[in-house]
């Protein structure tokens, strides 16, 4: 009978060691295809654990036991990815539509994206702090990054903006954006004076701030890129750059003796490959980003093609957020056959250069310019149609894949928590249904989404759809 309870005891005591030894964490995903997008190569047999908002490491699945989850998901058959990044979007068009812009955070959820940068608008206050609810948890959404209120000159056009017009005036400016905080300077190119443009980014560069803009036509790439600008919005600054008659342009439209507009045929006519090439290289050596936004170039300039009246999507937005598109629409609507033929020309050529751009050593960044303003460019679904023409455009899989998940925690100096699934990352993690390598339409097919190391999975995505759309109808 000794014997027997002390065997017992040994079993017990076995049992409860064995037990202790375990690891606790909240979330297991096991028996995946976990694609490392740095190289494109897949892993096999892997374990993914996660705990609070954290992936505590990436496993071989034989260490499976090891551990004691909360929850474990099964992804048999599923590619793993981390969670995407839209580099550029907007909230705006007024106080009115405050809650129409902050329901489209679920709809990016629901898309597997888990970070977007706000490149500014006329929300910035409301901007700032939603950026500071979702990251103390009280705010279900993607991390956000925000520039604040762009900068801009005397009489922008557009609203929101900060008017500046002499050193001065910037040095105040940049005090108050680093005391809001801001996660980089927006400049964009509407009235700034060239010199002022130039002020900006050194000034912005002493004090380590990260700055992204249009590019003056007044100025050159060479200009902006040697000066310091961060990243380039748009591929019509690009398609400029390539021309041999750039500084010309420059100097023209610096003088008044010429318009942006009237230099747009100049600017295609005397494109040189080479001489793009020589551009892309230099902006590659100072570390100038660019963030194509094909989808809405594509979607204004072919708006005589398609005019999106039947698109579905439309059904997540509210209708004073649809209400906004009509600016560009009715702009483009007065075009001319001639000015349509050029808006096709204009997109098409100005696409192509990313594989040049690629070949340059220019890191690409996907952003969409989704939100007010920017006609039937969608939250969410937008960054999925920006990965598909880039891949139409001449990029692999592998590349649009790595332009929505590298680029953007490295110009944000955020690369110690996000842009792999590893160690000490934040826990967010996106599961496919199918192979992006094979084809970029994949990244649609979402069958979970692990944001900060909340699971959402296809309920529960399909849920926030359902809820989106019922606030957007209301």
């Amino acid at each position: 009978m000794r014997t027997f309870l002390l065997c017992l005891i040994t079993l017990v005591t076995t049992v409860k060691v064995a037990y202790a030894q375990k690891q606790n964490v909240d979330v297991l995903i096991k028996s995946g295809n976990l694609i490392d997008v740095r190289t494109g190569k897949i892993l096999t047999k892997k374990l993914i654990a996660t705990r609070g908002k954290t992936i505590v490491g990436v496993f071989n699945e034989a260490k499976l036991k090891n551990f004691q989850a909360k929850k474990t998901i099964d992804a048999t058959g599923k590619y793993i990815i981390p969670g995407l990044w839209d580099m550029h979007v907007h909230f705006g068009g007024g106080d009115t539509l405050i809650e129409e812009n902050k329901n489209l955070f679920p709809l990016y959820i629901a898309h597997g994206i888990t970070g977007i940068r706000d490149a500014a608008a006329d929300l910035s206050s409301s901007v700032l702090k939603w950026r500071d609810q979702i990251a103390n948890g009280t705010l279900a959404g993607p991390t956000l990054f925000t520039s604040g209120p762009k900068l801009e000159g005397y009489k922008s056009s557009w609203v929101g903006d900060i008017e500046v017009s002499t050193p001065a005036e910037v040095d105040k400016m940049l005090d108050s954006l680093q005391g809001l905080k801001v996660d980089f300077v927006k400049i964009t190119d509407n009235t700034i004076k060239p010199n002022i443009y130039l002020y900006i980014l050194k000034e912005a560069k002493k004090r380590g701030m990260k700055t992204s803009g249009h590019v003056p036509f007044a100025l050159t790439m060479d200009e902006v890129s040697s000066a310091g600008l961060g990243s380039v919005e748009h591929m019509s600054y690009v398609l400029k750059a390539g021309s041999t008659r750039d500084k010309e342009v420059a100097n023209k439209v610096r003088t008044g003796t010429l318009t942006a507009r009237v230099a747009s045929p100049m600017i295609m006519q005397s494109f040189d490959e080479a001489t793009a090439l020589a551009v892309y290289q230099r902006m590659a050596k100072n570390g100038t980003f660019v963030v194509p936004t094909l989808t809405i170039s594509r979607t204004v300039a072919f708006l005589d093609q398609d005019n999106h009246q039947n698109d579905t999507y439309l059904q997540y937005i509210g209708q004073g957020l649809k209400n906004t598109y009509a600016w560009r629409v009715n702009r483009v609507a007065k075009d001319s056959p001639d000015a349509i033929a050029e808006r096709h020309a204009v997109y098409d050529k100005s696409s192509a250069l990313l594989p040049l751009l690629h070949k340059a050593g220019v890191t690409i960044m996907a952003g969409t310019d989704a939100g007010f303003l920017n006609s039937y460019v969608y939250p969410g679904l937008g960054l999925h149609h920006e990965l598909q023409l880039f891949v139409k455009a001449g990029l692999t899989p592998l590349q649009a894949l790595q332009s929505a998940i590298i680029p953007g925690p490295k110009f944000l100096r955020k690369t110690e928590l996000y842009g792999d699934i590893a160690a000490g990352k934040s826990a967010d993690i996106v599961l496919l249904d199918k192979n992006p390598l094979e084809a970029i339409e994949a990244t649609q097919t979402i069958n979970t989404v692990v944001l900060k190391g909340t699971v959402y999975d296809r309920k529960a995505l399909d849920d926030l759809l359902i809820e989106a759309k019922k606030k957007a109808s209301n």
